[in-house]
């Protein structure tokens, strides 16, 4: 008796799934190296002073930015994200719970009202915070 082989079929790679692969992969790394860029750079011009150093900053450092309308910014280290008056505090006096001795860096813009960077300072004291400190590029004069 007599057996048939199977005829072979053609090999050919399917391209369709494949780009669909290759496009959504693309699409990811763009979106995360956007999102990324826009969260360490906050909007603002900080102040000049002759005394500022380039010290090496702690990760666990609390940043609170004010920028030239009064909004506030939150974060530590590369993550800053907007935030209002409620959540600066409840964050504020949640930092204090955890560590009395948290370093607070507050990056103010240059045009800030002098009243929003002292708000950020009270609710800093209030909570027990007393390492509070400035944020200011060097003098480009003495440069």
């Amino acid at each position: 008796m007599r057996t048939r082989k199977p005829e072979e079929e053609p090999f050919e790679i399917m391209l369709i799934p494949m780009i669909d692969c290759m496009l959504v992969i693309i699409i990811f790394f763009l979106v995360a190296t956007t999102l990324k860029n826009r969260e360490k750079e906050l909007p603002l011009d900080l102040p000049e002073s002759a005394a500022a150093s380039n010290l090496e900053q702690p990760p666990d450092i609390l940043i609170i930015g004010v920028d030239k309308e009064g909004r506030t910014f939150l974060g530590t280290g590369e993550r800053v994200e907007p935030v209002d008056t409620e959540r600066l505090h409840q964050r504020i006096r949640e930092a204090a719970r955890l560590n009395p001795a948290q370093r607070v860096r507050i990056d103010g813009d240059r045009n800030t009202r002098f009243e929003d960077i002292i708000h950020v300072i009270d609710l800093c004291q209030f909570e027990g915070l007393k390492n509070v400190g400035l944020h200011t590029h060097k003098n480009s004069a003495t440069k």
